[in-house]
């Protein structure tokens, strides 16, 4: 990238962002004596297509600082057991982590609101405005304070499909069957009629093939076809309304992140949303090529009807009221969001 492109990608992702008016000029390097050298752990597995992209965010982070800030990236499990992250990235063991907010729901709800939210925002432009535009971050922000960290930014991708051993042509077909979700859509799946099973992603494959599980959330297109799953299951349901858009979350110990100079955090949020709109651009495009491969396993590709979501909506809304749990934050949380969906029609 020429150094005319490079300072124009500063120039856009700041003023995304809303940084102050010094960082606009763009990122100069760190003063003699102000380099850092952090760790981070994903959540994903070496070689996998998300964890590429996370190489590219700590590679362009390095760049925009002229290697001054250098992130040592770990996979999944490498550092510690992924359950454990939270806590480690919070005692300092580490300094920052990739997380899916959702993981965390059942003892901090506003999380719930924060990775995804089901039958919710339809298109991942809509969830992503709704963190840059509309309070989202910041409300983000709030909710990992108390716990010594700082929500850094998302990255915002489309849905994950459903896994199915059986055609799955309307909402009233999972009612009774056993699935597999996680986070906020294990509860409004749960008030659906879904046995829910929130497995562990290693354990979906095993758990279709015995038929401890009849559906399942994994992943994306991709990941899910390299991982198998058209082994197990010959059926894909479209859109995900479980999970329809998705954001994971950068997120860093917050006195690490205190003392960085205020380029380098204005650095992270930069790299950070430049990879969200990156992967989200290659999972459109891999989504098409990984639907064809399914299709030439024998594998038949459902799609729900548009009345039948608009229905669930509207059902699920009481599911998102009880999720919050009473939390004020969480509460206004989905205040913010559905106020924003009604503005999108979304929403009555």
């Amino acid at each position: 990238m020429s150094d005319i492109n490079r300072r124009s990608v500063m120039l856009g992702g700041a003023l995304a962002v809303g940084t102050g008016a010094a960082v606009l000029s763009g990122v100069r390097p760190a003063k003699a004596g102000e380099t850092v050298e952090w760790r981070m752990q994903a959540l994903w597995g070496g070689g996998t297509t998300p964890q590429l992209f996370e190489e590219k965010f700590v590679e362009r982070v390095a760049e925009l600082t002229d290697g001054n800030f250098k992130i040592k990236l770990f996979a999944d499990g490498q550092l510690v057991p992924s359950a454990q992250a939270f806590d480690a990235v919070r005692s300092g063991a580490f300094e920052m982590m990739k997380t899916f907010d959702g993981y965390a729901a059942g003892k901090i709800p506003s999380f719930g609101f924060t990775s995804t939210v089901p039958f919710g925002f339809p298109e991942s432009d809509q969830y992503e405005a709704w963190f840059y535009e509309m309070g989202g971050l910041e409300m983000a922000r709030e909710a990992y304070q108390p716990a010594g960290l700082t929500y850094v930014a998302p990255t915002v991708y489309g849905e994950e499909p459903i896994h199915s051993k059986f055609p799955i042509r309307s909402l009233s077909d999972m009612k009774g069957k056993k699935g597999r979700f996680v986070g906020l859509a294990s509860s409004v799946m749960a008030d659906f009629g879904v046995a829910v099973s929130p497995l562990p992603t290693s354990e979906v494959y095993s758990a279709l093939d015995k038929g401890l599980i009849d559906f399942a959330d994994r992943g994306d297109l991709q990941a899910n076809y390299e991982q198998g799953l058209a082994e197990v299951a010959k059926y894909i349901v479209l859109p995900g309304v479980h999970q329809p858009t998705t954001a994971t979350s950068y997120v860093a110990n917050s006195g690490a992140y205190n003392k960085l100079p205020e380029q380098y955090k204005a650095v992270l949020a930069v790299a950070a949303r430049e990879i969200s709109s990156s992967l989200r651009q290659h999972i459109v495009v891999a989504n098409a090529e990984y639907l064809a491969k399914f299709r030439e396993t024998g594998v038949e590709v459902l799609t729900l009807d548009q009345d039948d979501i608009v229905k669930g909506r509207g059902q699920a809304v009481e599911s998102w009221r009880k999720a919050t749990k009473g939390d004020d934050l969480a509460t206004r949380i989905l205040d913010s969001q559905m106020s924003f969906m009604r503005q999108l029609g979304l929403l009555a």
